[in-house]
């Protein structure tokens, strides 16, 4: 089993923690890092990858990144999941949206007429192993904004979209973060 450093800051939207191992990122997720996981060297290629993965966030949320150079670890999902995965990552960026339909189209799944393919795009936004840096907050459903499991649910989603001028501010969107209310929640 590979061994993984983790790590973690606090953004507008609340704790984001990051899993690295020697060559990839393995895990970046909301809430804290995964309790006594850290069991390898400090100083090892994995700690490189986690310090420049962590500043890379910290820049994003500086307004001073618009997309991320890391490399992220795929290995643990199926290949349309990967596929529509690598097609967000690739594809959207900083600012743009895309339903959860046309994701599907350009990854390629074979509409069968019943939206299936959307319907599992969502499935695999939901299960996204890396938030943010492959961004599942800019799939977007035909009608409105769409579901969003990360953070506090669509609450985040829509901060993150009004911070990339994705949507118009809100009267109440505050560019200092979610509520405290809303992210105590969690």
């Amino acid at each position: 089993m590979t061994e993984l450093a983790w790590g973690c800051i606090e953004t507008p939207v609340g704790t984001i923690s990051v899993a690295c191992g020697p060559g990839e990122v393995a895990r970046i997720k909301y809430g804290p890092p995964v309790p006594d996981t850290d069991r390898s060297r400090p100083h090892g290629p994995e700690h490189a990858l986690l310090r420049v993965t962590l500043a890379e966030l910290e820049e994003y949320f500086r307004g001073q990144r618009k997309s991320f150079s890391v490399p992220l670890d795929f290995s643990a999902t199926s290949s349309a999941r990967r596929a529509v995965l690598s097609a967000l990552h690739g594809s959207v960026g900083f600012g743009e949206t895309i339903t959860y339909g046309a994701l599907a189209q350009r990854a390629g799944l074979t509409d069968d007429g019943q939206g299936l393919p959307a319907r599992q795009v969502g499935q695999f936004m939901a299960s996204n192993p890396f938030t943010i840096v492959v961004p599942c907050h800019r799939v977007i459903a035909g009608n409105g904004l769409g579901g969003y499991s990360g953070g506090t649910g669509t609450d985040t989603k829509q901060w993150l979209l009004i911070f990339e001028g994705a949507l118009p501010p809100t009267l109440d969107w505050d560019p200092s973060g979610l509520p405290r209310s809303a992210a105590a929640s969690r």
